[in-house]
């Protein structure tokens, strides 16, 4: 029987909108920490994630690993924990019910309005930044990053109250599964220009802020609407049938060095198939690069640990020449949020001492590309509770902690002398 177009163009579209409507689920996938003290545990407990399906990093320090495994291969990973010699703490023994709790809040939450009682999509987020834009035209101004592999225009503002004021700029959501951070994002932009809070207005008007709140567009609107737990970008590999790359690790600076990203395009730390492969890397490096001379400061939001994590990441065996300073402004951000009543703990050094070996990163590319001074990873909660499905409930918390820290980091940073104008008008 020969089909007609029409019924190939129609059968196309139920292909099409049944993948948007079966989101890839996690049914009784756990997640363990496992504790190692040798680089042969850590190295024979990795290679597990080849197998992407079955296993997946979802954080490593210098002694501990955080990784889900699925239903199917819980006996192969039992037997490499008795090979490793390595035991294991459960502390999410199901993911799909995290992320259907994750749902069925914002489902019942308010939709009508914008808001930060549950997490937005990309094209609420855009929507509401127009009509910030629209409603504060005397200091916003929208900037355009770049667009996208799936040719998404990447979007950010600048708030901007008077002249002559050091820059901030933030990069949120460049790993697509890390909702919290466009969530912060947003939430500080709406502060930043509604607060009447005597300390907020200061710290919105002293500084001019440019905000991205979601880099990687093509991942996050993929994390929404196909597979909650996507990190990396959306472009094919050339090579693989896997897709994707972690831009975390794309950037032009000491790229792919000492191990510091993986080569295998399935890995969730797969660093690309060269420095600034991804267009969206691309495009924030010529952004920023094209206002470098404005910005002071260079803060990256990711989830999760609760971390400051300063340069080098791609090397432990040297430190920036400023790093005692970088210490005592992630000191002040930490002792800042710990004096709140929540009570949160965040430590802080480079990211080759406190974590792990990463190349390619934001910070990296900041503090040694661009002569950006101070630049920090800034790792929100928690610590492993909920991991990257973190809920609505903790938003308005965990943004209230970047508020207080980043306000102490700011004014650690006056007192050290880094925010003087870089520029002449």
């Amino acid at each position: 029987m020969q089909l007609s177009g029409i019924t190939i163009i129609f059968i196309l579209c139920l292909v099409l909108v049944r993948g948007l409507e079966d989101p890839i689920r996690y049914d009784n996938y756990a997640v363990y920490k496992l504790k190692y003290s040798s680089s042969w545990q850590r190295n024979l407990l990795l290679k597990l994630t080849e197998e992407h399906e079955n296993f997946r990093l979802w954080h490593e320090s210098r002694d501990e690993l955080h990784m889900m495994v699925g239903p199917k291969a819980m006996w192969k990973f039992q037997q490499a924990l008795q090979k490793a010699h390595v035991k294991s703490d459960l502390f999410i023994n199901n993911v799909q019910e995290l992320i259907e709790n994750e749902t069925d809040i914002s489902t019942r939450a308010d939709t009508s309005e914008f808001g930060w009682t549950r997490y937005n999509t990309l094209e609420e987020i855009e929507k509401w930044l127009d009509e910030i834009l629209s409603a504060y035209p005397g200091v916003t101004e929208e900037f355009i990053v770049g667009q996208s592999y799936e040719n998404r225009t990447i979007r950010g503002i600048k708030i901007s109250y008077k002249l002559n004021n050091p820059g901030v700029f933030i990069e949120s959501n460049i790993h697509a599964r890390e909702w919290i951070t466009s969530a912060t994002a947003t939430w500080l932009i709406n502060q930043f220009l509604t607060s009447e809070d005597e300390m907020i207005r200061s710290l919105a008007e002293n500084h001019d802020w440019y905000i991205v709140p979601v880099l990687n567009v093509d991942g996050f609107v993929y994390s929404h609407e196909k597979d909650r737990m996507w990190r990396k970008t959306r472009q094919p590999s050339e090579t693989s049938s896997c897709v994707g790359v972690d831009p975390n690790r794309n950037f032009d600076s000491h790229w792919m060095e000492n191990g510091g990203a993986s080569e295998e395009p399935c890995a969730e730390n797969y660093g690309g198939p060269y420095a600034n492969s991804e267009p969206e890397i691309k495009a924030i490096s010529e952004f920023v690069a094209s206002i470098k001379d404005k910005v002071n400061v260079m803060l990256a939001f990711h989830s999760y640990s609760q971390l400051l994590l300063s340069p080098y990441g791609h090397t432990a065996e040297e430190e920036p020449e400023n790093y005692d300073d970088l210490n005592a402004v992630a000191k002040a951000y930490a002792d800042a949020v710990l004096a709140l009543p929540y009570g949160t703990s965040y430590d802080y050094g480079s990211v080759a001492s406190v974590l792990y070996i990463a190349s390619g990163g934001t910070n990296d590319w900041a503090y040694n590309e661009q002569d950006i001074r101070i630049s920090y990873t800034i790792e929100f909660r928690d610590q492993g509770k909920y991991g990257f499905i973190l809920p609505p409930a903790y938003i308005v918390p965990n943004s209230e902690e970047a508020l207080i820290g980043i306000s102490a980091l700011l004014d650690k940073c006056q007192e050290l002398g880094y925010l003087e104008l870089k520029y002449t008008l």
